[in-house]
């Protein structure tokens, strides 16, 4: 399997109601873009548009800081893939719990890549605002995200 594609259908919840699916299926159109297809130019057009607040301080607000962001990782880490394990609706938050790999010989190894937990905050019909927790696995993904880290790109909090 080349890209992942994420299967809203197995993910899905019936007690999610009519505005929670619609928001889940946004941020998954969002997630399956810039995360495993990524195509960069299509995550800026559909999403680019409004406000968006980052609390991952390693990225500017706006969408185009996550593009950027990403568009340099992808570079690096062409076989970036995010694969996700559950997704969990609340009103207009939408939380999604993922396994991220770096390489396509350790998809579906949960001793290697990320463990993340992203949660966006809808209204209108737009992604606002986002929040990360990302554990590294791996040796190499903790070093690799010590030696990422450094000045904040924002001067929202992590809250």
């Amino acid at each position: 399997m080349d890209t992942p594609i994420i299967a809203l259908d197995a993910l899905k919840r019936e007690s999610w109601s009519a505005q929670e699916s619609k928001n889940v299926a946004l941020v998954l159109d969002f997630v399956q873009h810039i995360m495993n297809d990524h195509d960069f130019d299509y995550v800026l057009e559909k999403f680019g548009g409004g406000a968006y607040i980052q609390h991952n301080q390693s990225m500017p607000n706006g969408v185009g800081g996550v593009v950027d962001y990403m568009r340099k990782f992808a570079k690096q880490f062409p076989d970036f893939s995010y694969d996700v394990k559950h997704i969990y609706a609340d009103g207009p938050y939408v939380i999604v719990h993922s396994h991220a790999t770096i390489s396509k010989k350790h998809r579906g190894n949960p001793k290697k890549g990320l463990n993340i937990k992203d949660t966006w905050k809808i209204e209108n019909g737009q992604l606002v605002e986002h929040w990360d927790a990302i554990q590294p696995i791996d040796s190499f993904m903790r070093f690799y995200a010590w030696i990422a880290g450094g000045g904040s790109k924002n001067r929202n909090t992590l809250f």
